[in-house]
């Protein structure tokens, strides 16, 4: 084969590609070739050519292939910033779920607080009123004390008034039995007196008959 021209393969392989590459580049480009002994060659300036083709064309790719690694980097990107800006929301709502139940908490807390201390003053004051209510029953026990031995003392100072005024009554009427006693010896009676009179001598009916001119003698002197 002459230096000139070179086959598909070979230029394949030059420009580290494949044949099905390099035919590609030919067709699309229509670029001229020769064929020698029933193969197909390609000269120099084909050959030009086709490297020229095949540099954009690896250029192009490698354009596209950046622009789509830029691309799928900024999507990747845009998709960790959409995750980080999810997990900051999600850190947020989290952290303001924390503080609303945190809140939520403290609120119970001083209303659970403020209950006891409501229980406590509550028990406080019911202590401070059974206490009064024992100390004012406790007064009354002692004043109800009081008026019982008063009472006591009364009854016994009215059973000792009683037992005197009976004491009194019956010397009363011991007294008025021996004043009877004493008027039956001093005043006799009329017949009793004229049998008196009869049956003395005279001398005696004289001094019987004078004895009522004497003064009486008062009872109330015996005693």
């Amino acid at each position: 084969m002459s230096k000139n021209v070179k086959s598909i393969k070979e230029l394949a392989d030059e420009l580290g590609t494949n044949k099905t590459r390099i035919s590609r580049i030919i067709n699309k480009n229509s670029i001229p070739t020769q064929k020698i002994k029933n193969k197909i060659v390609l000269e120099d300036n084909s050959v030009s050519l086709i490297r020229q083709y095949f540099k954009n064309e690896t250029q192009q790719q490698n354009e596209t292939q950046q622009q789509d690694e830029t691309q799928q980097q900024n999507e990747t990107q845009q998709q960790n910033e959409t995750q980080q800006q999810d997990e900051t929301q999600q850190q947020n709502e989290t952290q303001q779920q924390d503080e609303t139940q945190q809140q939520d908490e403290t609120q119970q807390q001083n209303e659970t607080q403020q209950q006891n201390e409501t229980q406590q003053q509550d028990e406080t004051q019911q202590q401070n009123e059974t206490q009064q209510q024992n100390e004012t029953v406790s007064i009354l026990r002692t004043e109800l004390d009081k008026a019982h031995s008063h009472i006591e003392k009364l009854s016994n100072l009215l059973d000792q008034q009683q037992r005197l005024a009976l004491q009194d009554k019956k010397l009363l009427e011991e007294y008025k039995s021996e004043i009877n006693d004493l008027k039956a010896l001093k005043m006799p009676t009329q017949d009793t007196k004229v049998e008196q009179v009869s049956s003395k001598q005279p001398q005696e009916v004289e001094s019987v008959a004078e004895e009522p001119k004497k003064a009486p003698r008062k009872w109330w002197k015996l005693w």
